[in-house]
């Protein structure tokens, strides 16, 4: 019966829905209301270029000697020195543990081309939450029966890429020491220890898994490493996901915290940086375009005052914000004519995914708003009508956009501080992926925001947690074999004269 009844009021709403061209139409003093309500979520191009200018001032206390400890951007070096260039090639094996399953990978390079076999592996609860050395040793097992599998054991040991999506301090290619455990896991005895140092000793303890670990990294760093293999114009690699996060390829020499750490001249003049963005506005900077909405779910959050980026843009925090706001337009008796829903008004009741749902019933030709509807009902409200699926999808896409646009400013922020006259974004992470206007939004903006003459374009990146982890091992190998061949031929040079 309610569904018949709101079939017979969307028919009606069909005929209403022209008069101010945004599809309400009826009830046009509430839509006012509610624009009002909303409007601080609109960010113009100007406060987009203030907050540019406040990210660049950021990102530089970050690299500068004198203020990285104390930045909110902590712009950490990845200790990656270049990015593919074609030539790589031969086996590499990959793993990647950045959750419940891990990986384990062996990839075949040769020019652009690619060859994957993978295996995924279950890590048991009781593991997650156990000691270091029985995860490790876990780990371990897992890649020896990888190495029988696939003919491996007992031949020459192959350069290994460990993608560790975890908050690492990196104090070098090979050395990530765990800050904090996060997504479940407890594994005592690894906080504060290096990873890699833990993955040698699980496998020296067996006897019979002999490896060559050359790489360590995280997710991002993998994003753009994955993408450069085929356009090797990527120097930005962007996660929009859960989390948000970028990277891109810094000049050595403009990095002053590395002064006497890192030798430009030992190698290329560059390093790939990655930003550690989320925390941008942690000191403050965003304080100028966050609306109650915003406090009310950082204060509701796990990690107040902190990440405060990254909760305007990620998915872990784009459909509770699309919540806050719905609770308070209800409560103002602006939506479902003032009729509460337990589920509603409960926090994480409303999933990002829903957001990219009810916005995908934008883009339908007769707008029945049925996707909206029907999560609606789910939630428990009754007295849903076609203005209120309207009035929902017009806030989710308030929401969305701003985060697009505030995600597009940070790369626009990148693309004019390199100043490189073309250079291909790569990006992954499931609000990227599946929200059904987020790619175009963010490349229009960006577009509007960067300065005149550079060139750049969006690609989607596949698989950067493994075959980028087997990339940055290939690279590794390669620029460490180039800064041999540099030492033989200035000791040739030497002994000749």
């Amino acid at each position: 019966m309610k569904r018949a009844a709101f079939q017979c009021e969307r028919d009606r709403f069909a005929k209403l829905r022209a008069v101010d061209g945004s599809g309400i139409g009826a009830d046009y003093d509430d839509v006012r209301l509610i624009q009002e309500i909303c409007k601080s979520l609109l960010v113009s191009d100007e406060k987009l270029r203030e907050l540019m200018d406040l990210m660049l001032l950021s990102m530089e206390e970050g690299l500068a000697k004198e203020t990285a400890s104390t930045a909110a951007v902590k712009m950490l070096p990845s200790y990656v020195r270049s990015v593919p260039n074609g030539t790589e090639s031969g086996h590499f094996l990959a793993l990647d543990l950045g959750g419940t399953n891990f990986r384990v990978l062996l990839i075949t390079l040769e020019g652009k081309k690619a060859d994957m076999v993978s295996k995924i592996y279950r890590i048991p609860d009781s593991l997650m939450k156990g000691t270091g050395q029985v995860l490790f040793d876990h780990i371990a097992d897992c890649l020896a029966k990888f190495m029988v599998e696939h003919d491996l054991s007992g031949k020459p040991k192959l350069p290994l890429g460990f993608t560790f999506s975890f908050p690492c301090r990196q104090e070098g290619l090979t050395c990530a020491r765990l800050i904090n455990w996060t997504k479940g896991f407890s594994a005592a005895g690894v906080e504060g220890k290096d990873v890699v140092t833990l993955l040698r000793e699980a496998c020296q303890r067996r006897k019979d898994v002999d490896i060559d670990v050359v790489a360590v990294l995280n997710d991002t760093t993998g994003t753009l490493m994955a993408c450069a293999h085929k356009e090797n114009t990527c120097q930005v690699g962007v996660i929009v996901g859960t989390g948000t996060n970028a990277c891109y390829v810094e000049k050595i020499s403009r990095c002053g915290k590395l002064d006497g750490e890192m030798d430009p001249n030992d190698g290329p003049d560059e390093v790939i940086i990655n930003t550690e963005w989320g925390a941008f506005g942690d000191d403050g900077r965003m304080d100028s375009v966050r609306t109650e909405f915003d406090r009310n779910v950082d204060a509701n959050s796990i990690n107040p005052g902190k990440q405060i980026f990254e909760k305007m843009i990620s998915g872990m925090y784009m459909g509770e914000l699309v919540r806050v706001v719905l609770e308070h337009l209800t409560k103002e008796g602006l939506l479902f004519e003032g009729s509460t829903s337990t589920a509603l008004f409960r926090r994480g009741a409303f999933p990002t995914k829903y957001v990219s749902e009810i916005e995908s019933d934008l883009h339908e030709e007769d707008r029945t708003f049925q996707n909206t509807f029907n999560i609606l009902e789910d939630l428990g409200l009754e007295r849903i009508t076609p203005t209120d699926c309207a009035n929902v999808a017009y806030v989710c896409s308030l929401v969305s956009a701003r985060a697009a646009h505030l995600c597009a400013a940070g790369i626009a922020v990148l693309l004019n501080r390199m100043q490189k006259p073309m250079v291909t974004v790569g990006v992954d992470g499931s609000v990227y992926r599946f929200h059904p206007t987020f790619k175009q939004l963010l490349d229009q903006k960006i577009d509007q925001l960067v300065d005149r003459g550079l060139e750049f374009q969006l690609m989607l990146s596949e698989d950067g947690s493994g075959k980028g982890a087997a990339l940055v091992a290939a690279v590794a190998c390669r620029v460490e074999q180039e800064r041999v061949q540099r030492l033989l031929a200035q000791q040739k040079i030497s002994n000749s004269s």
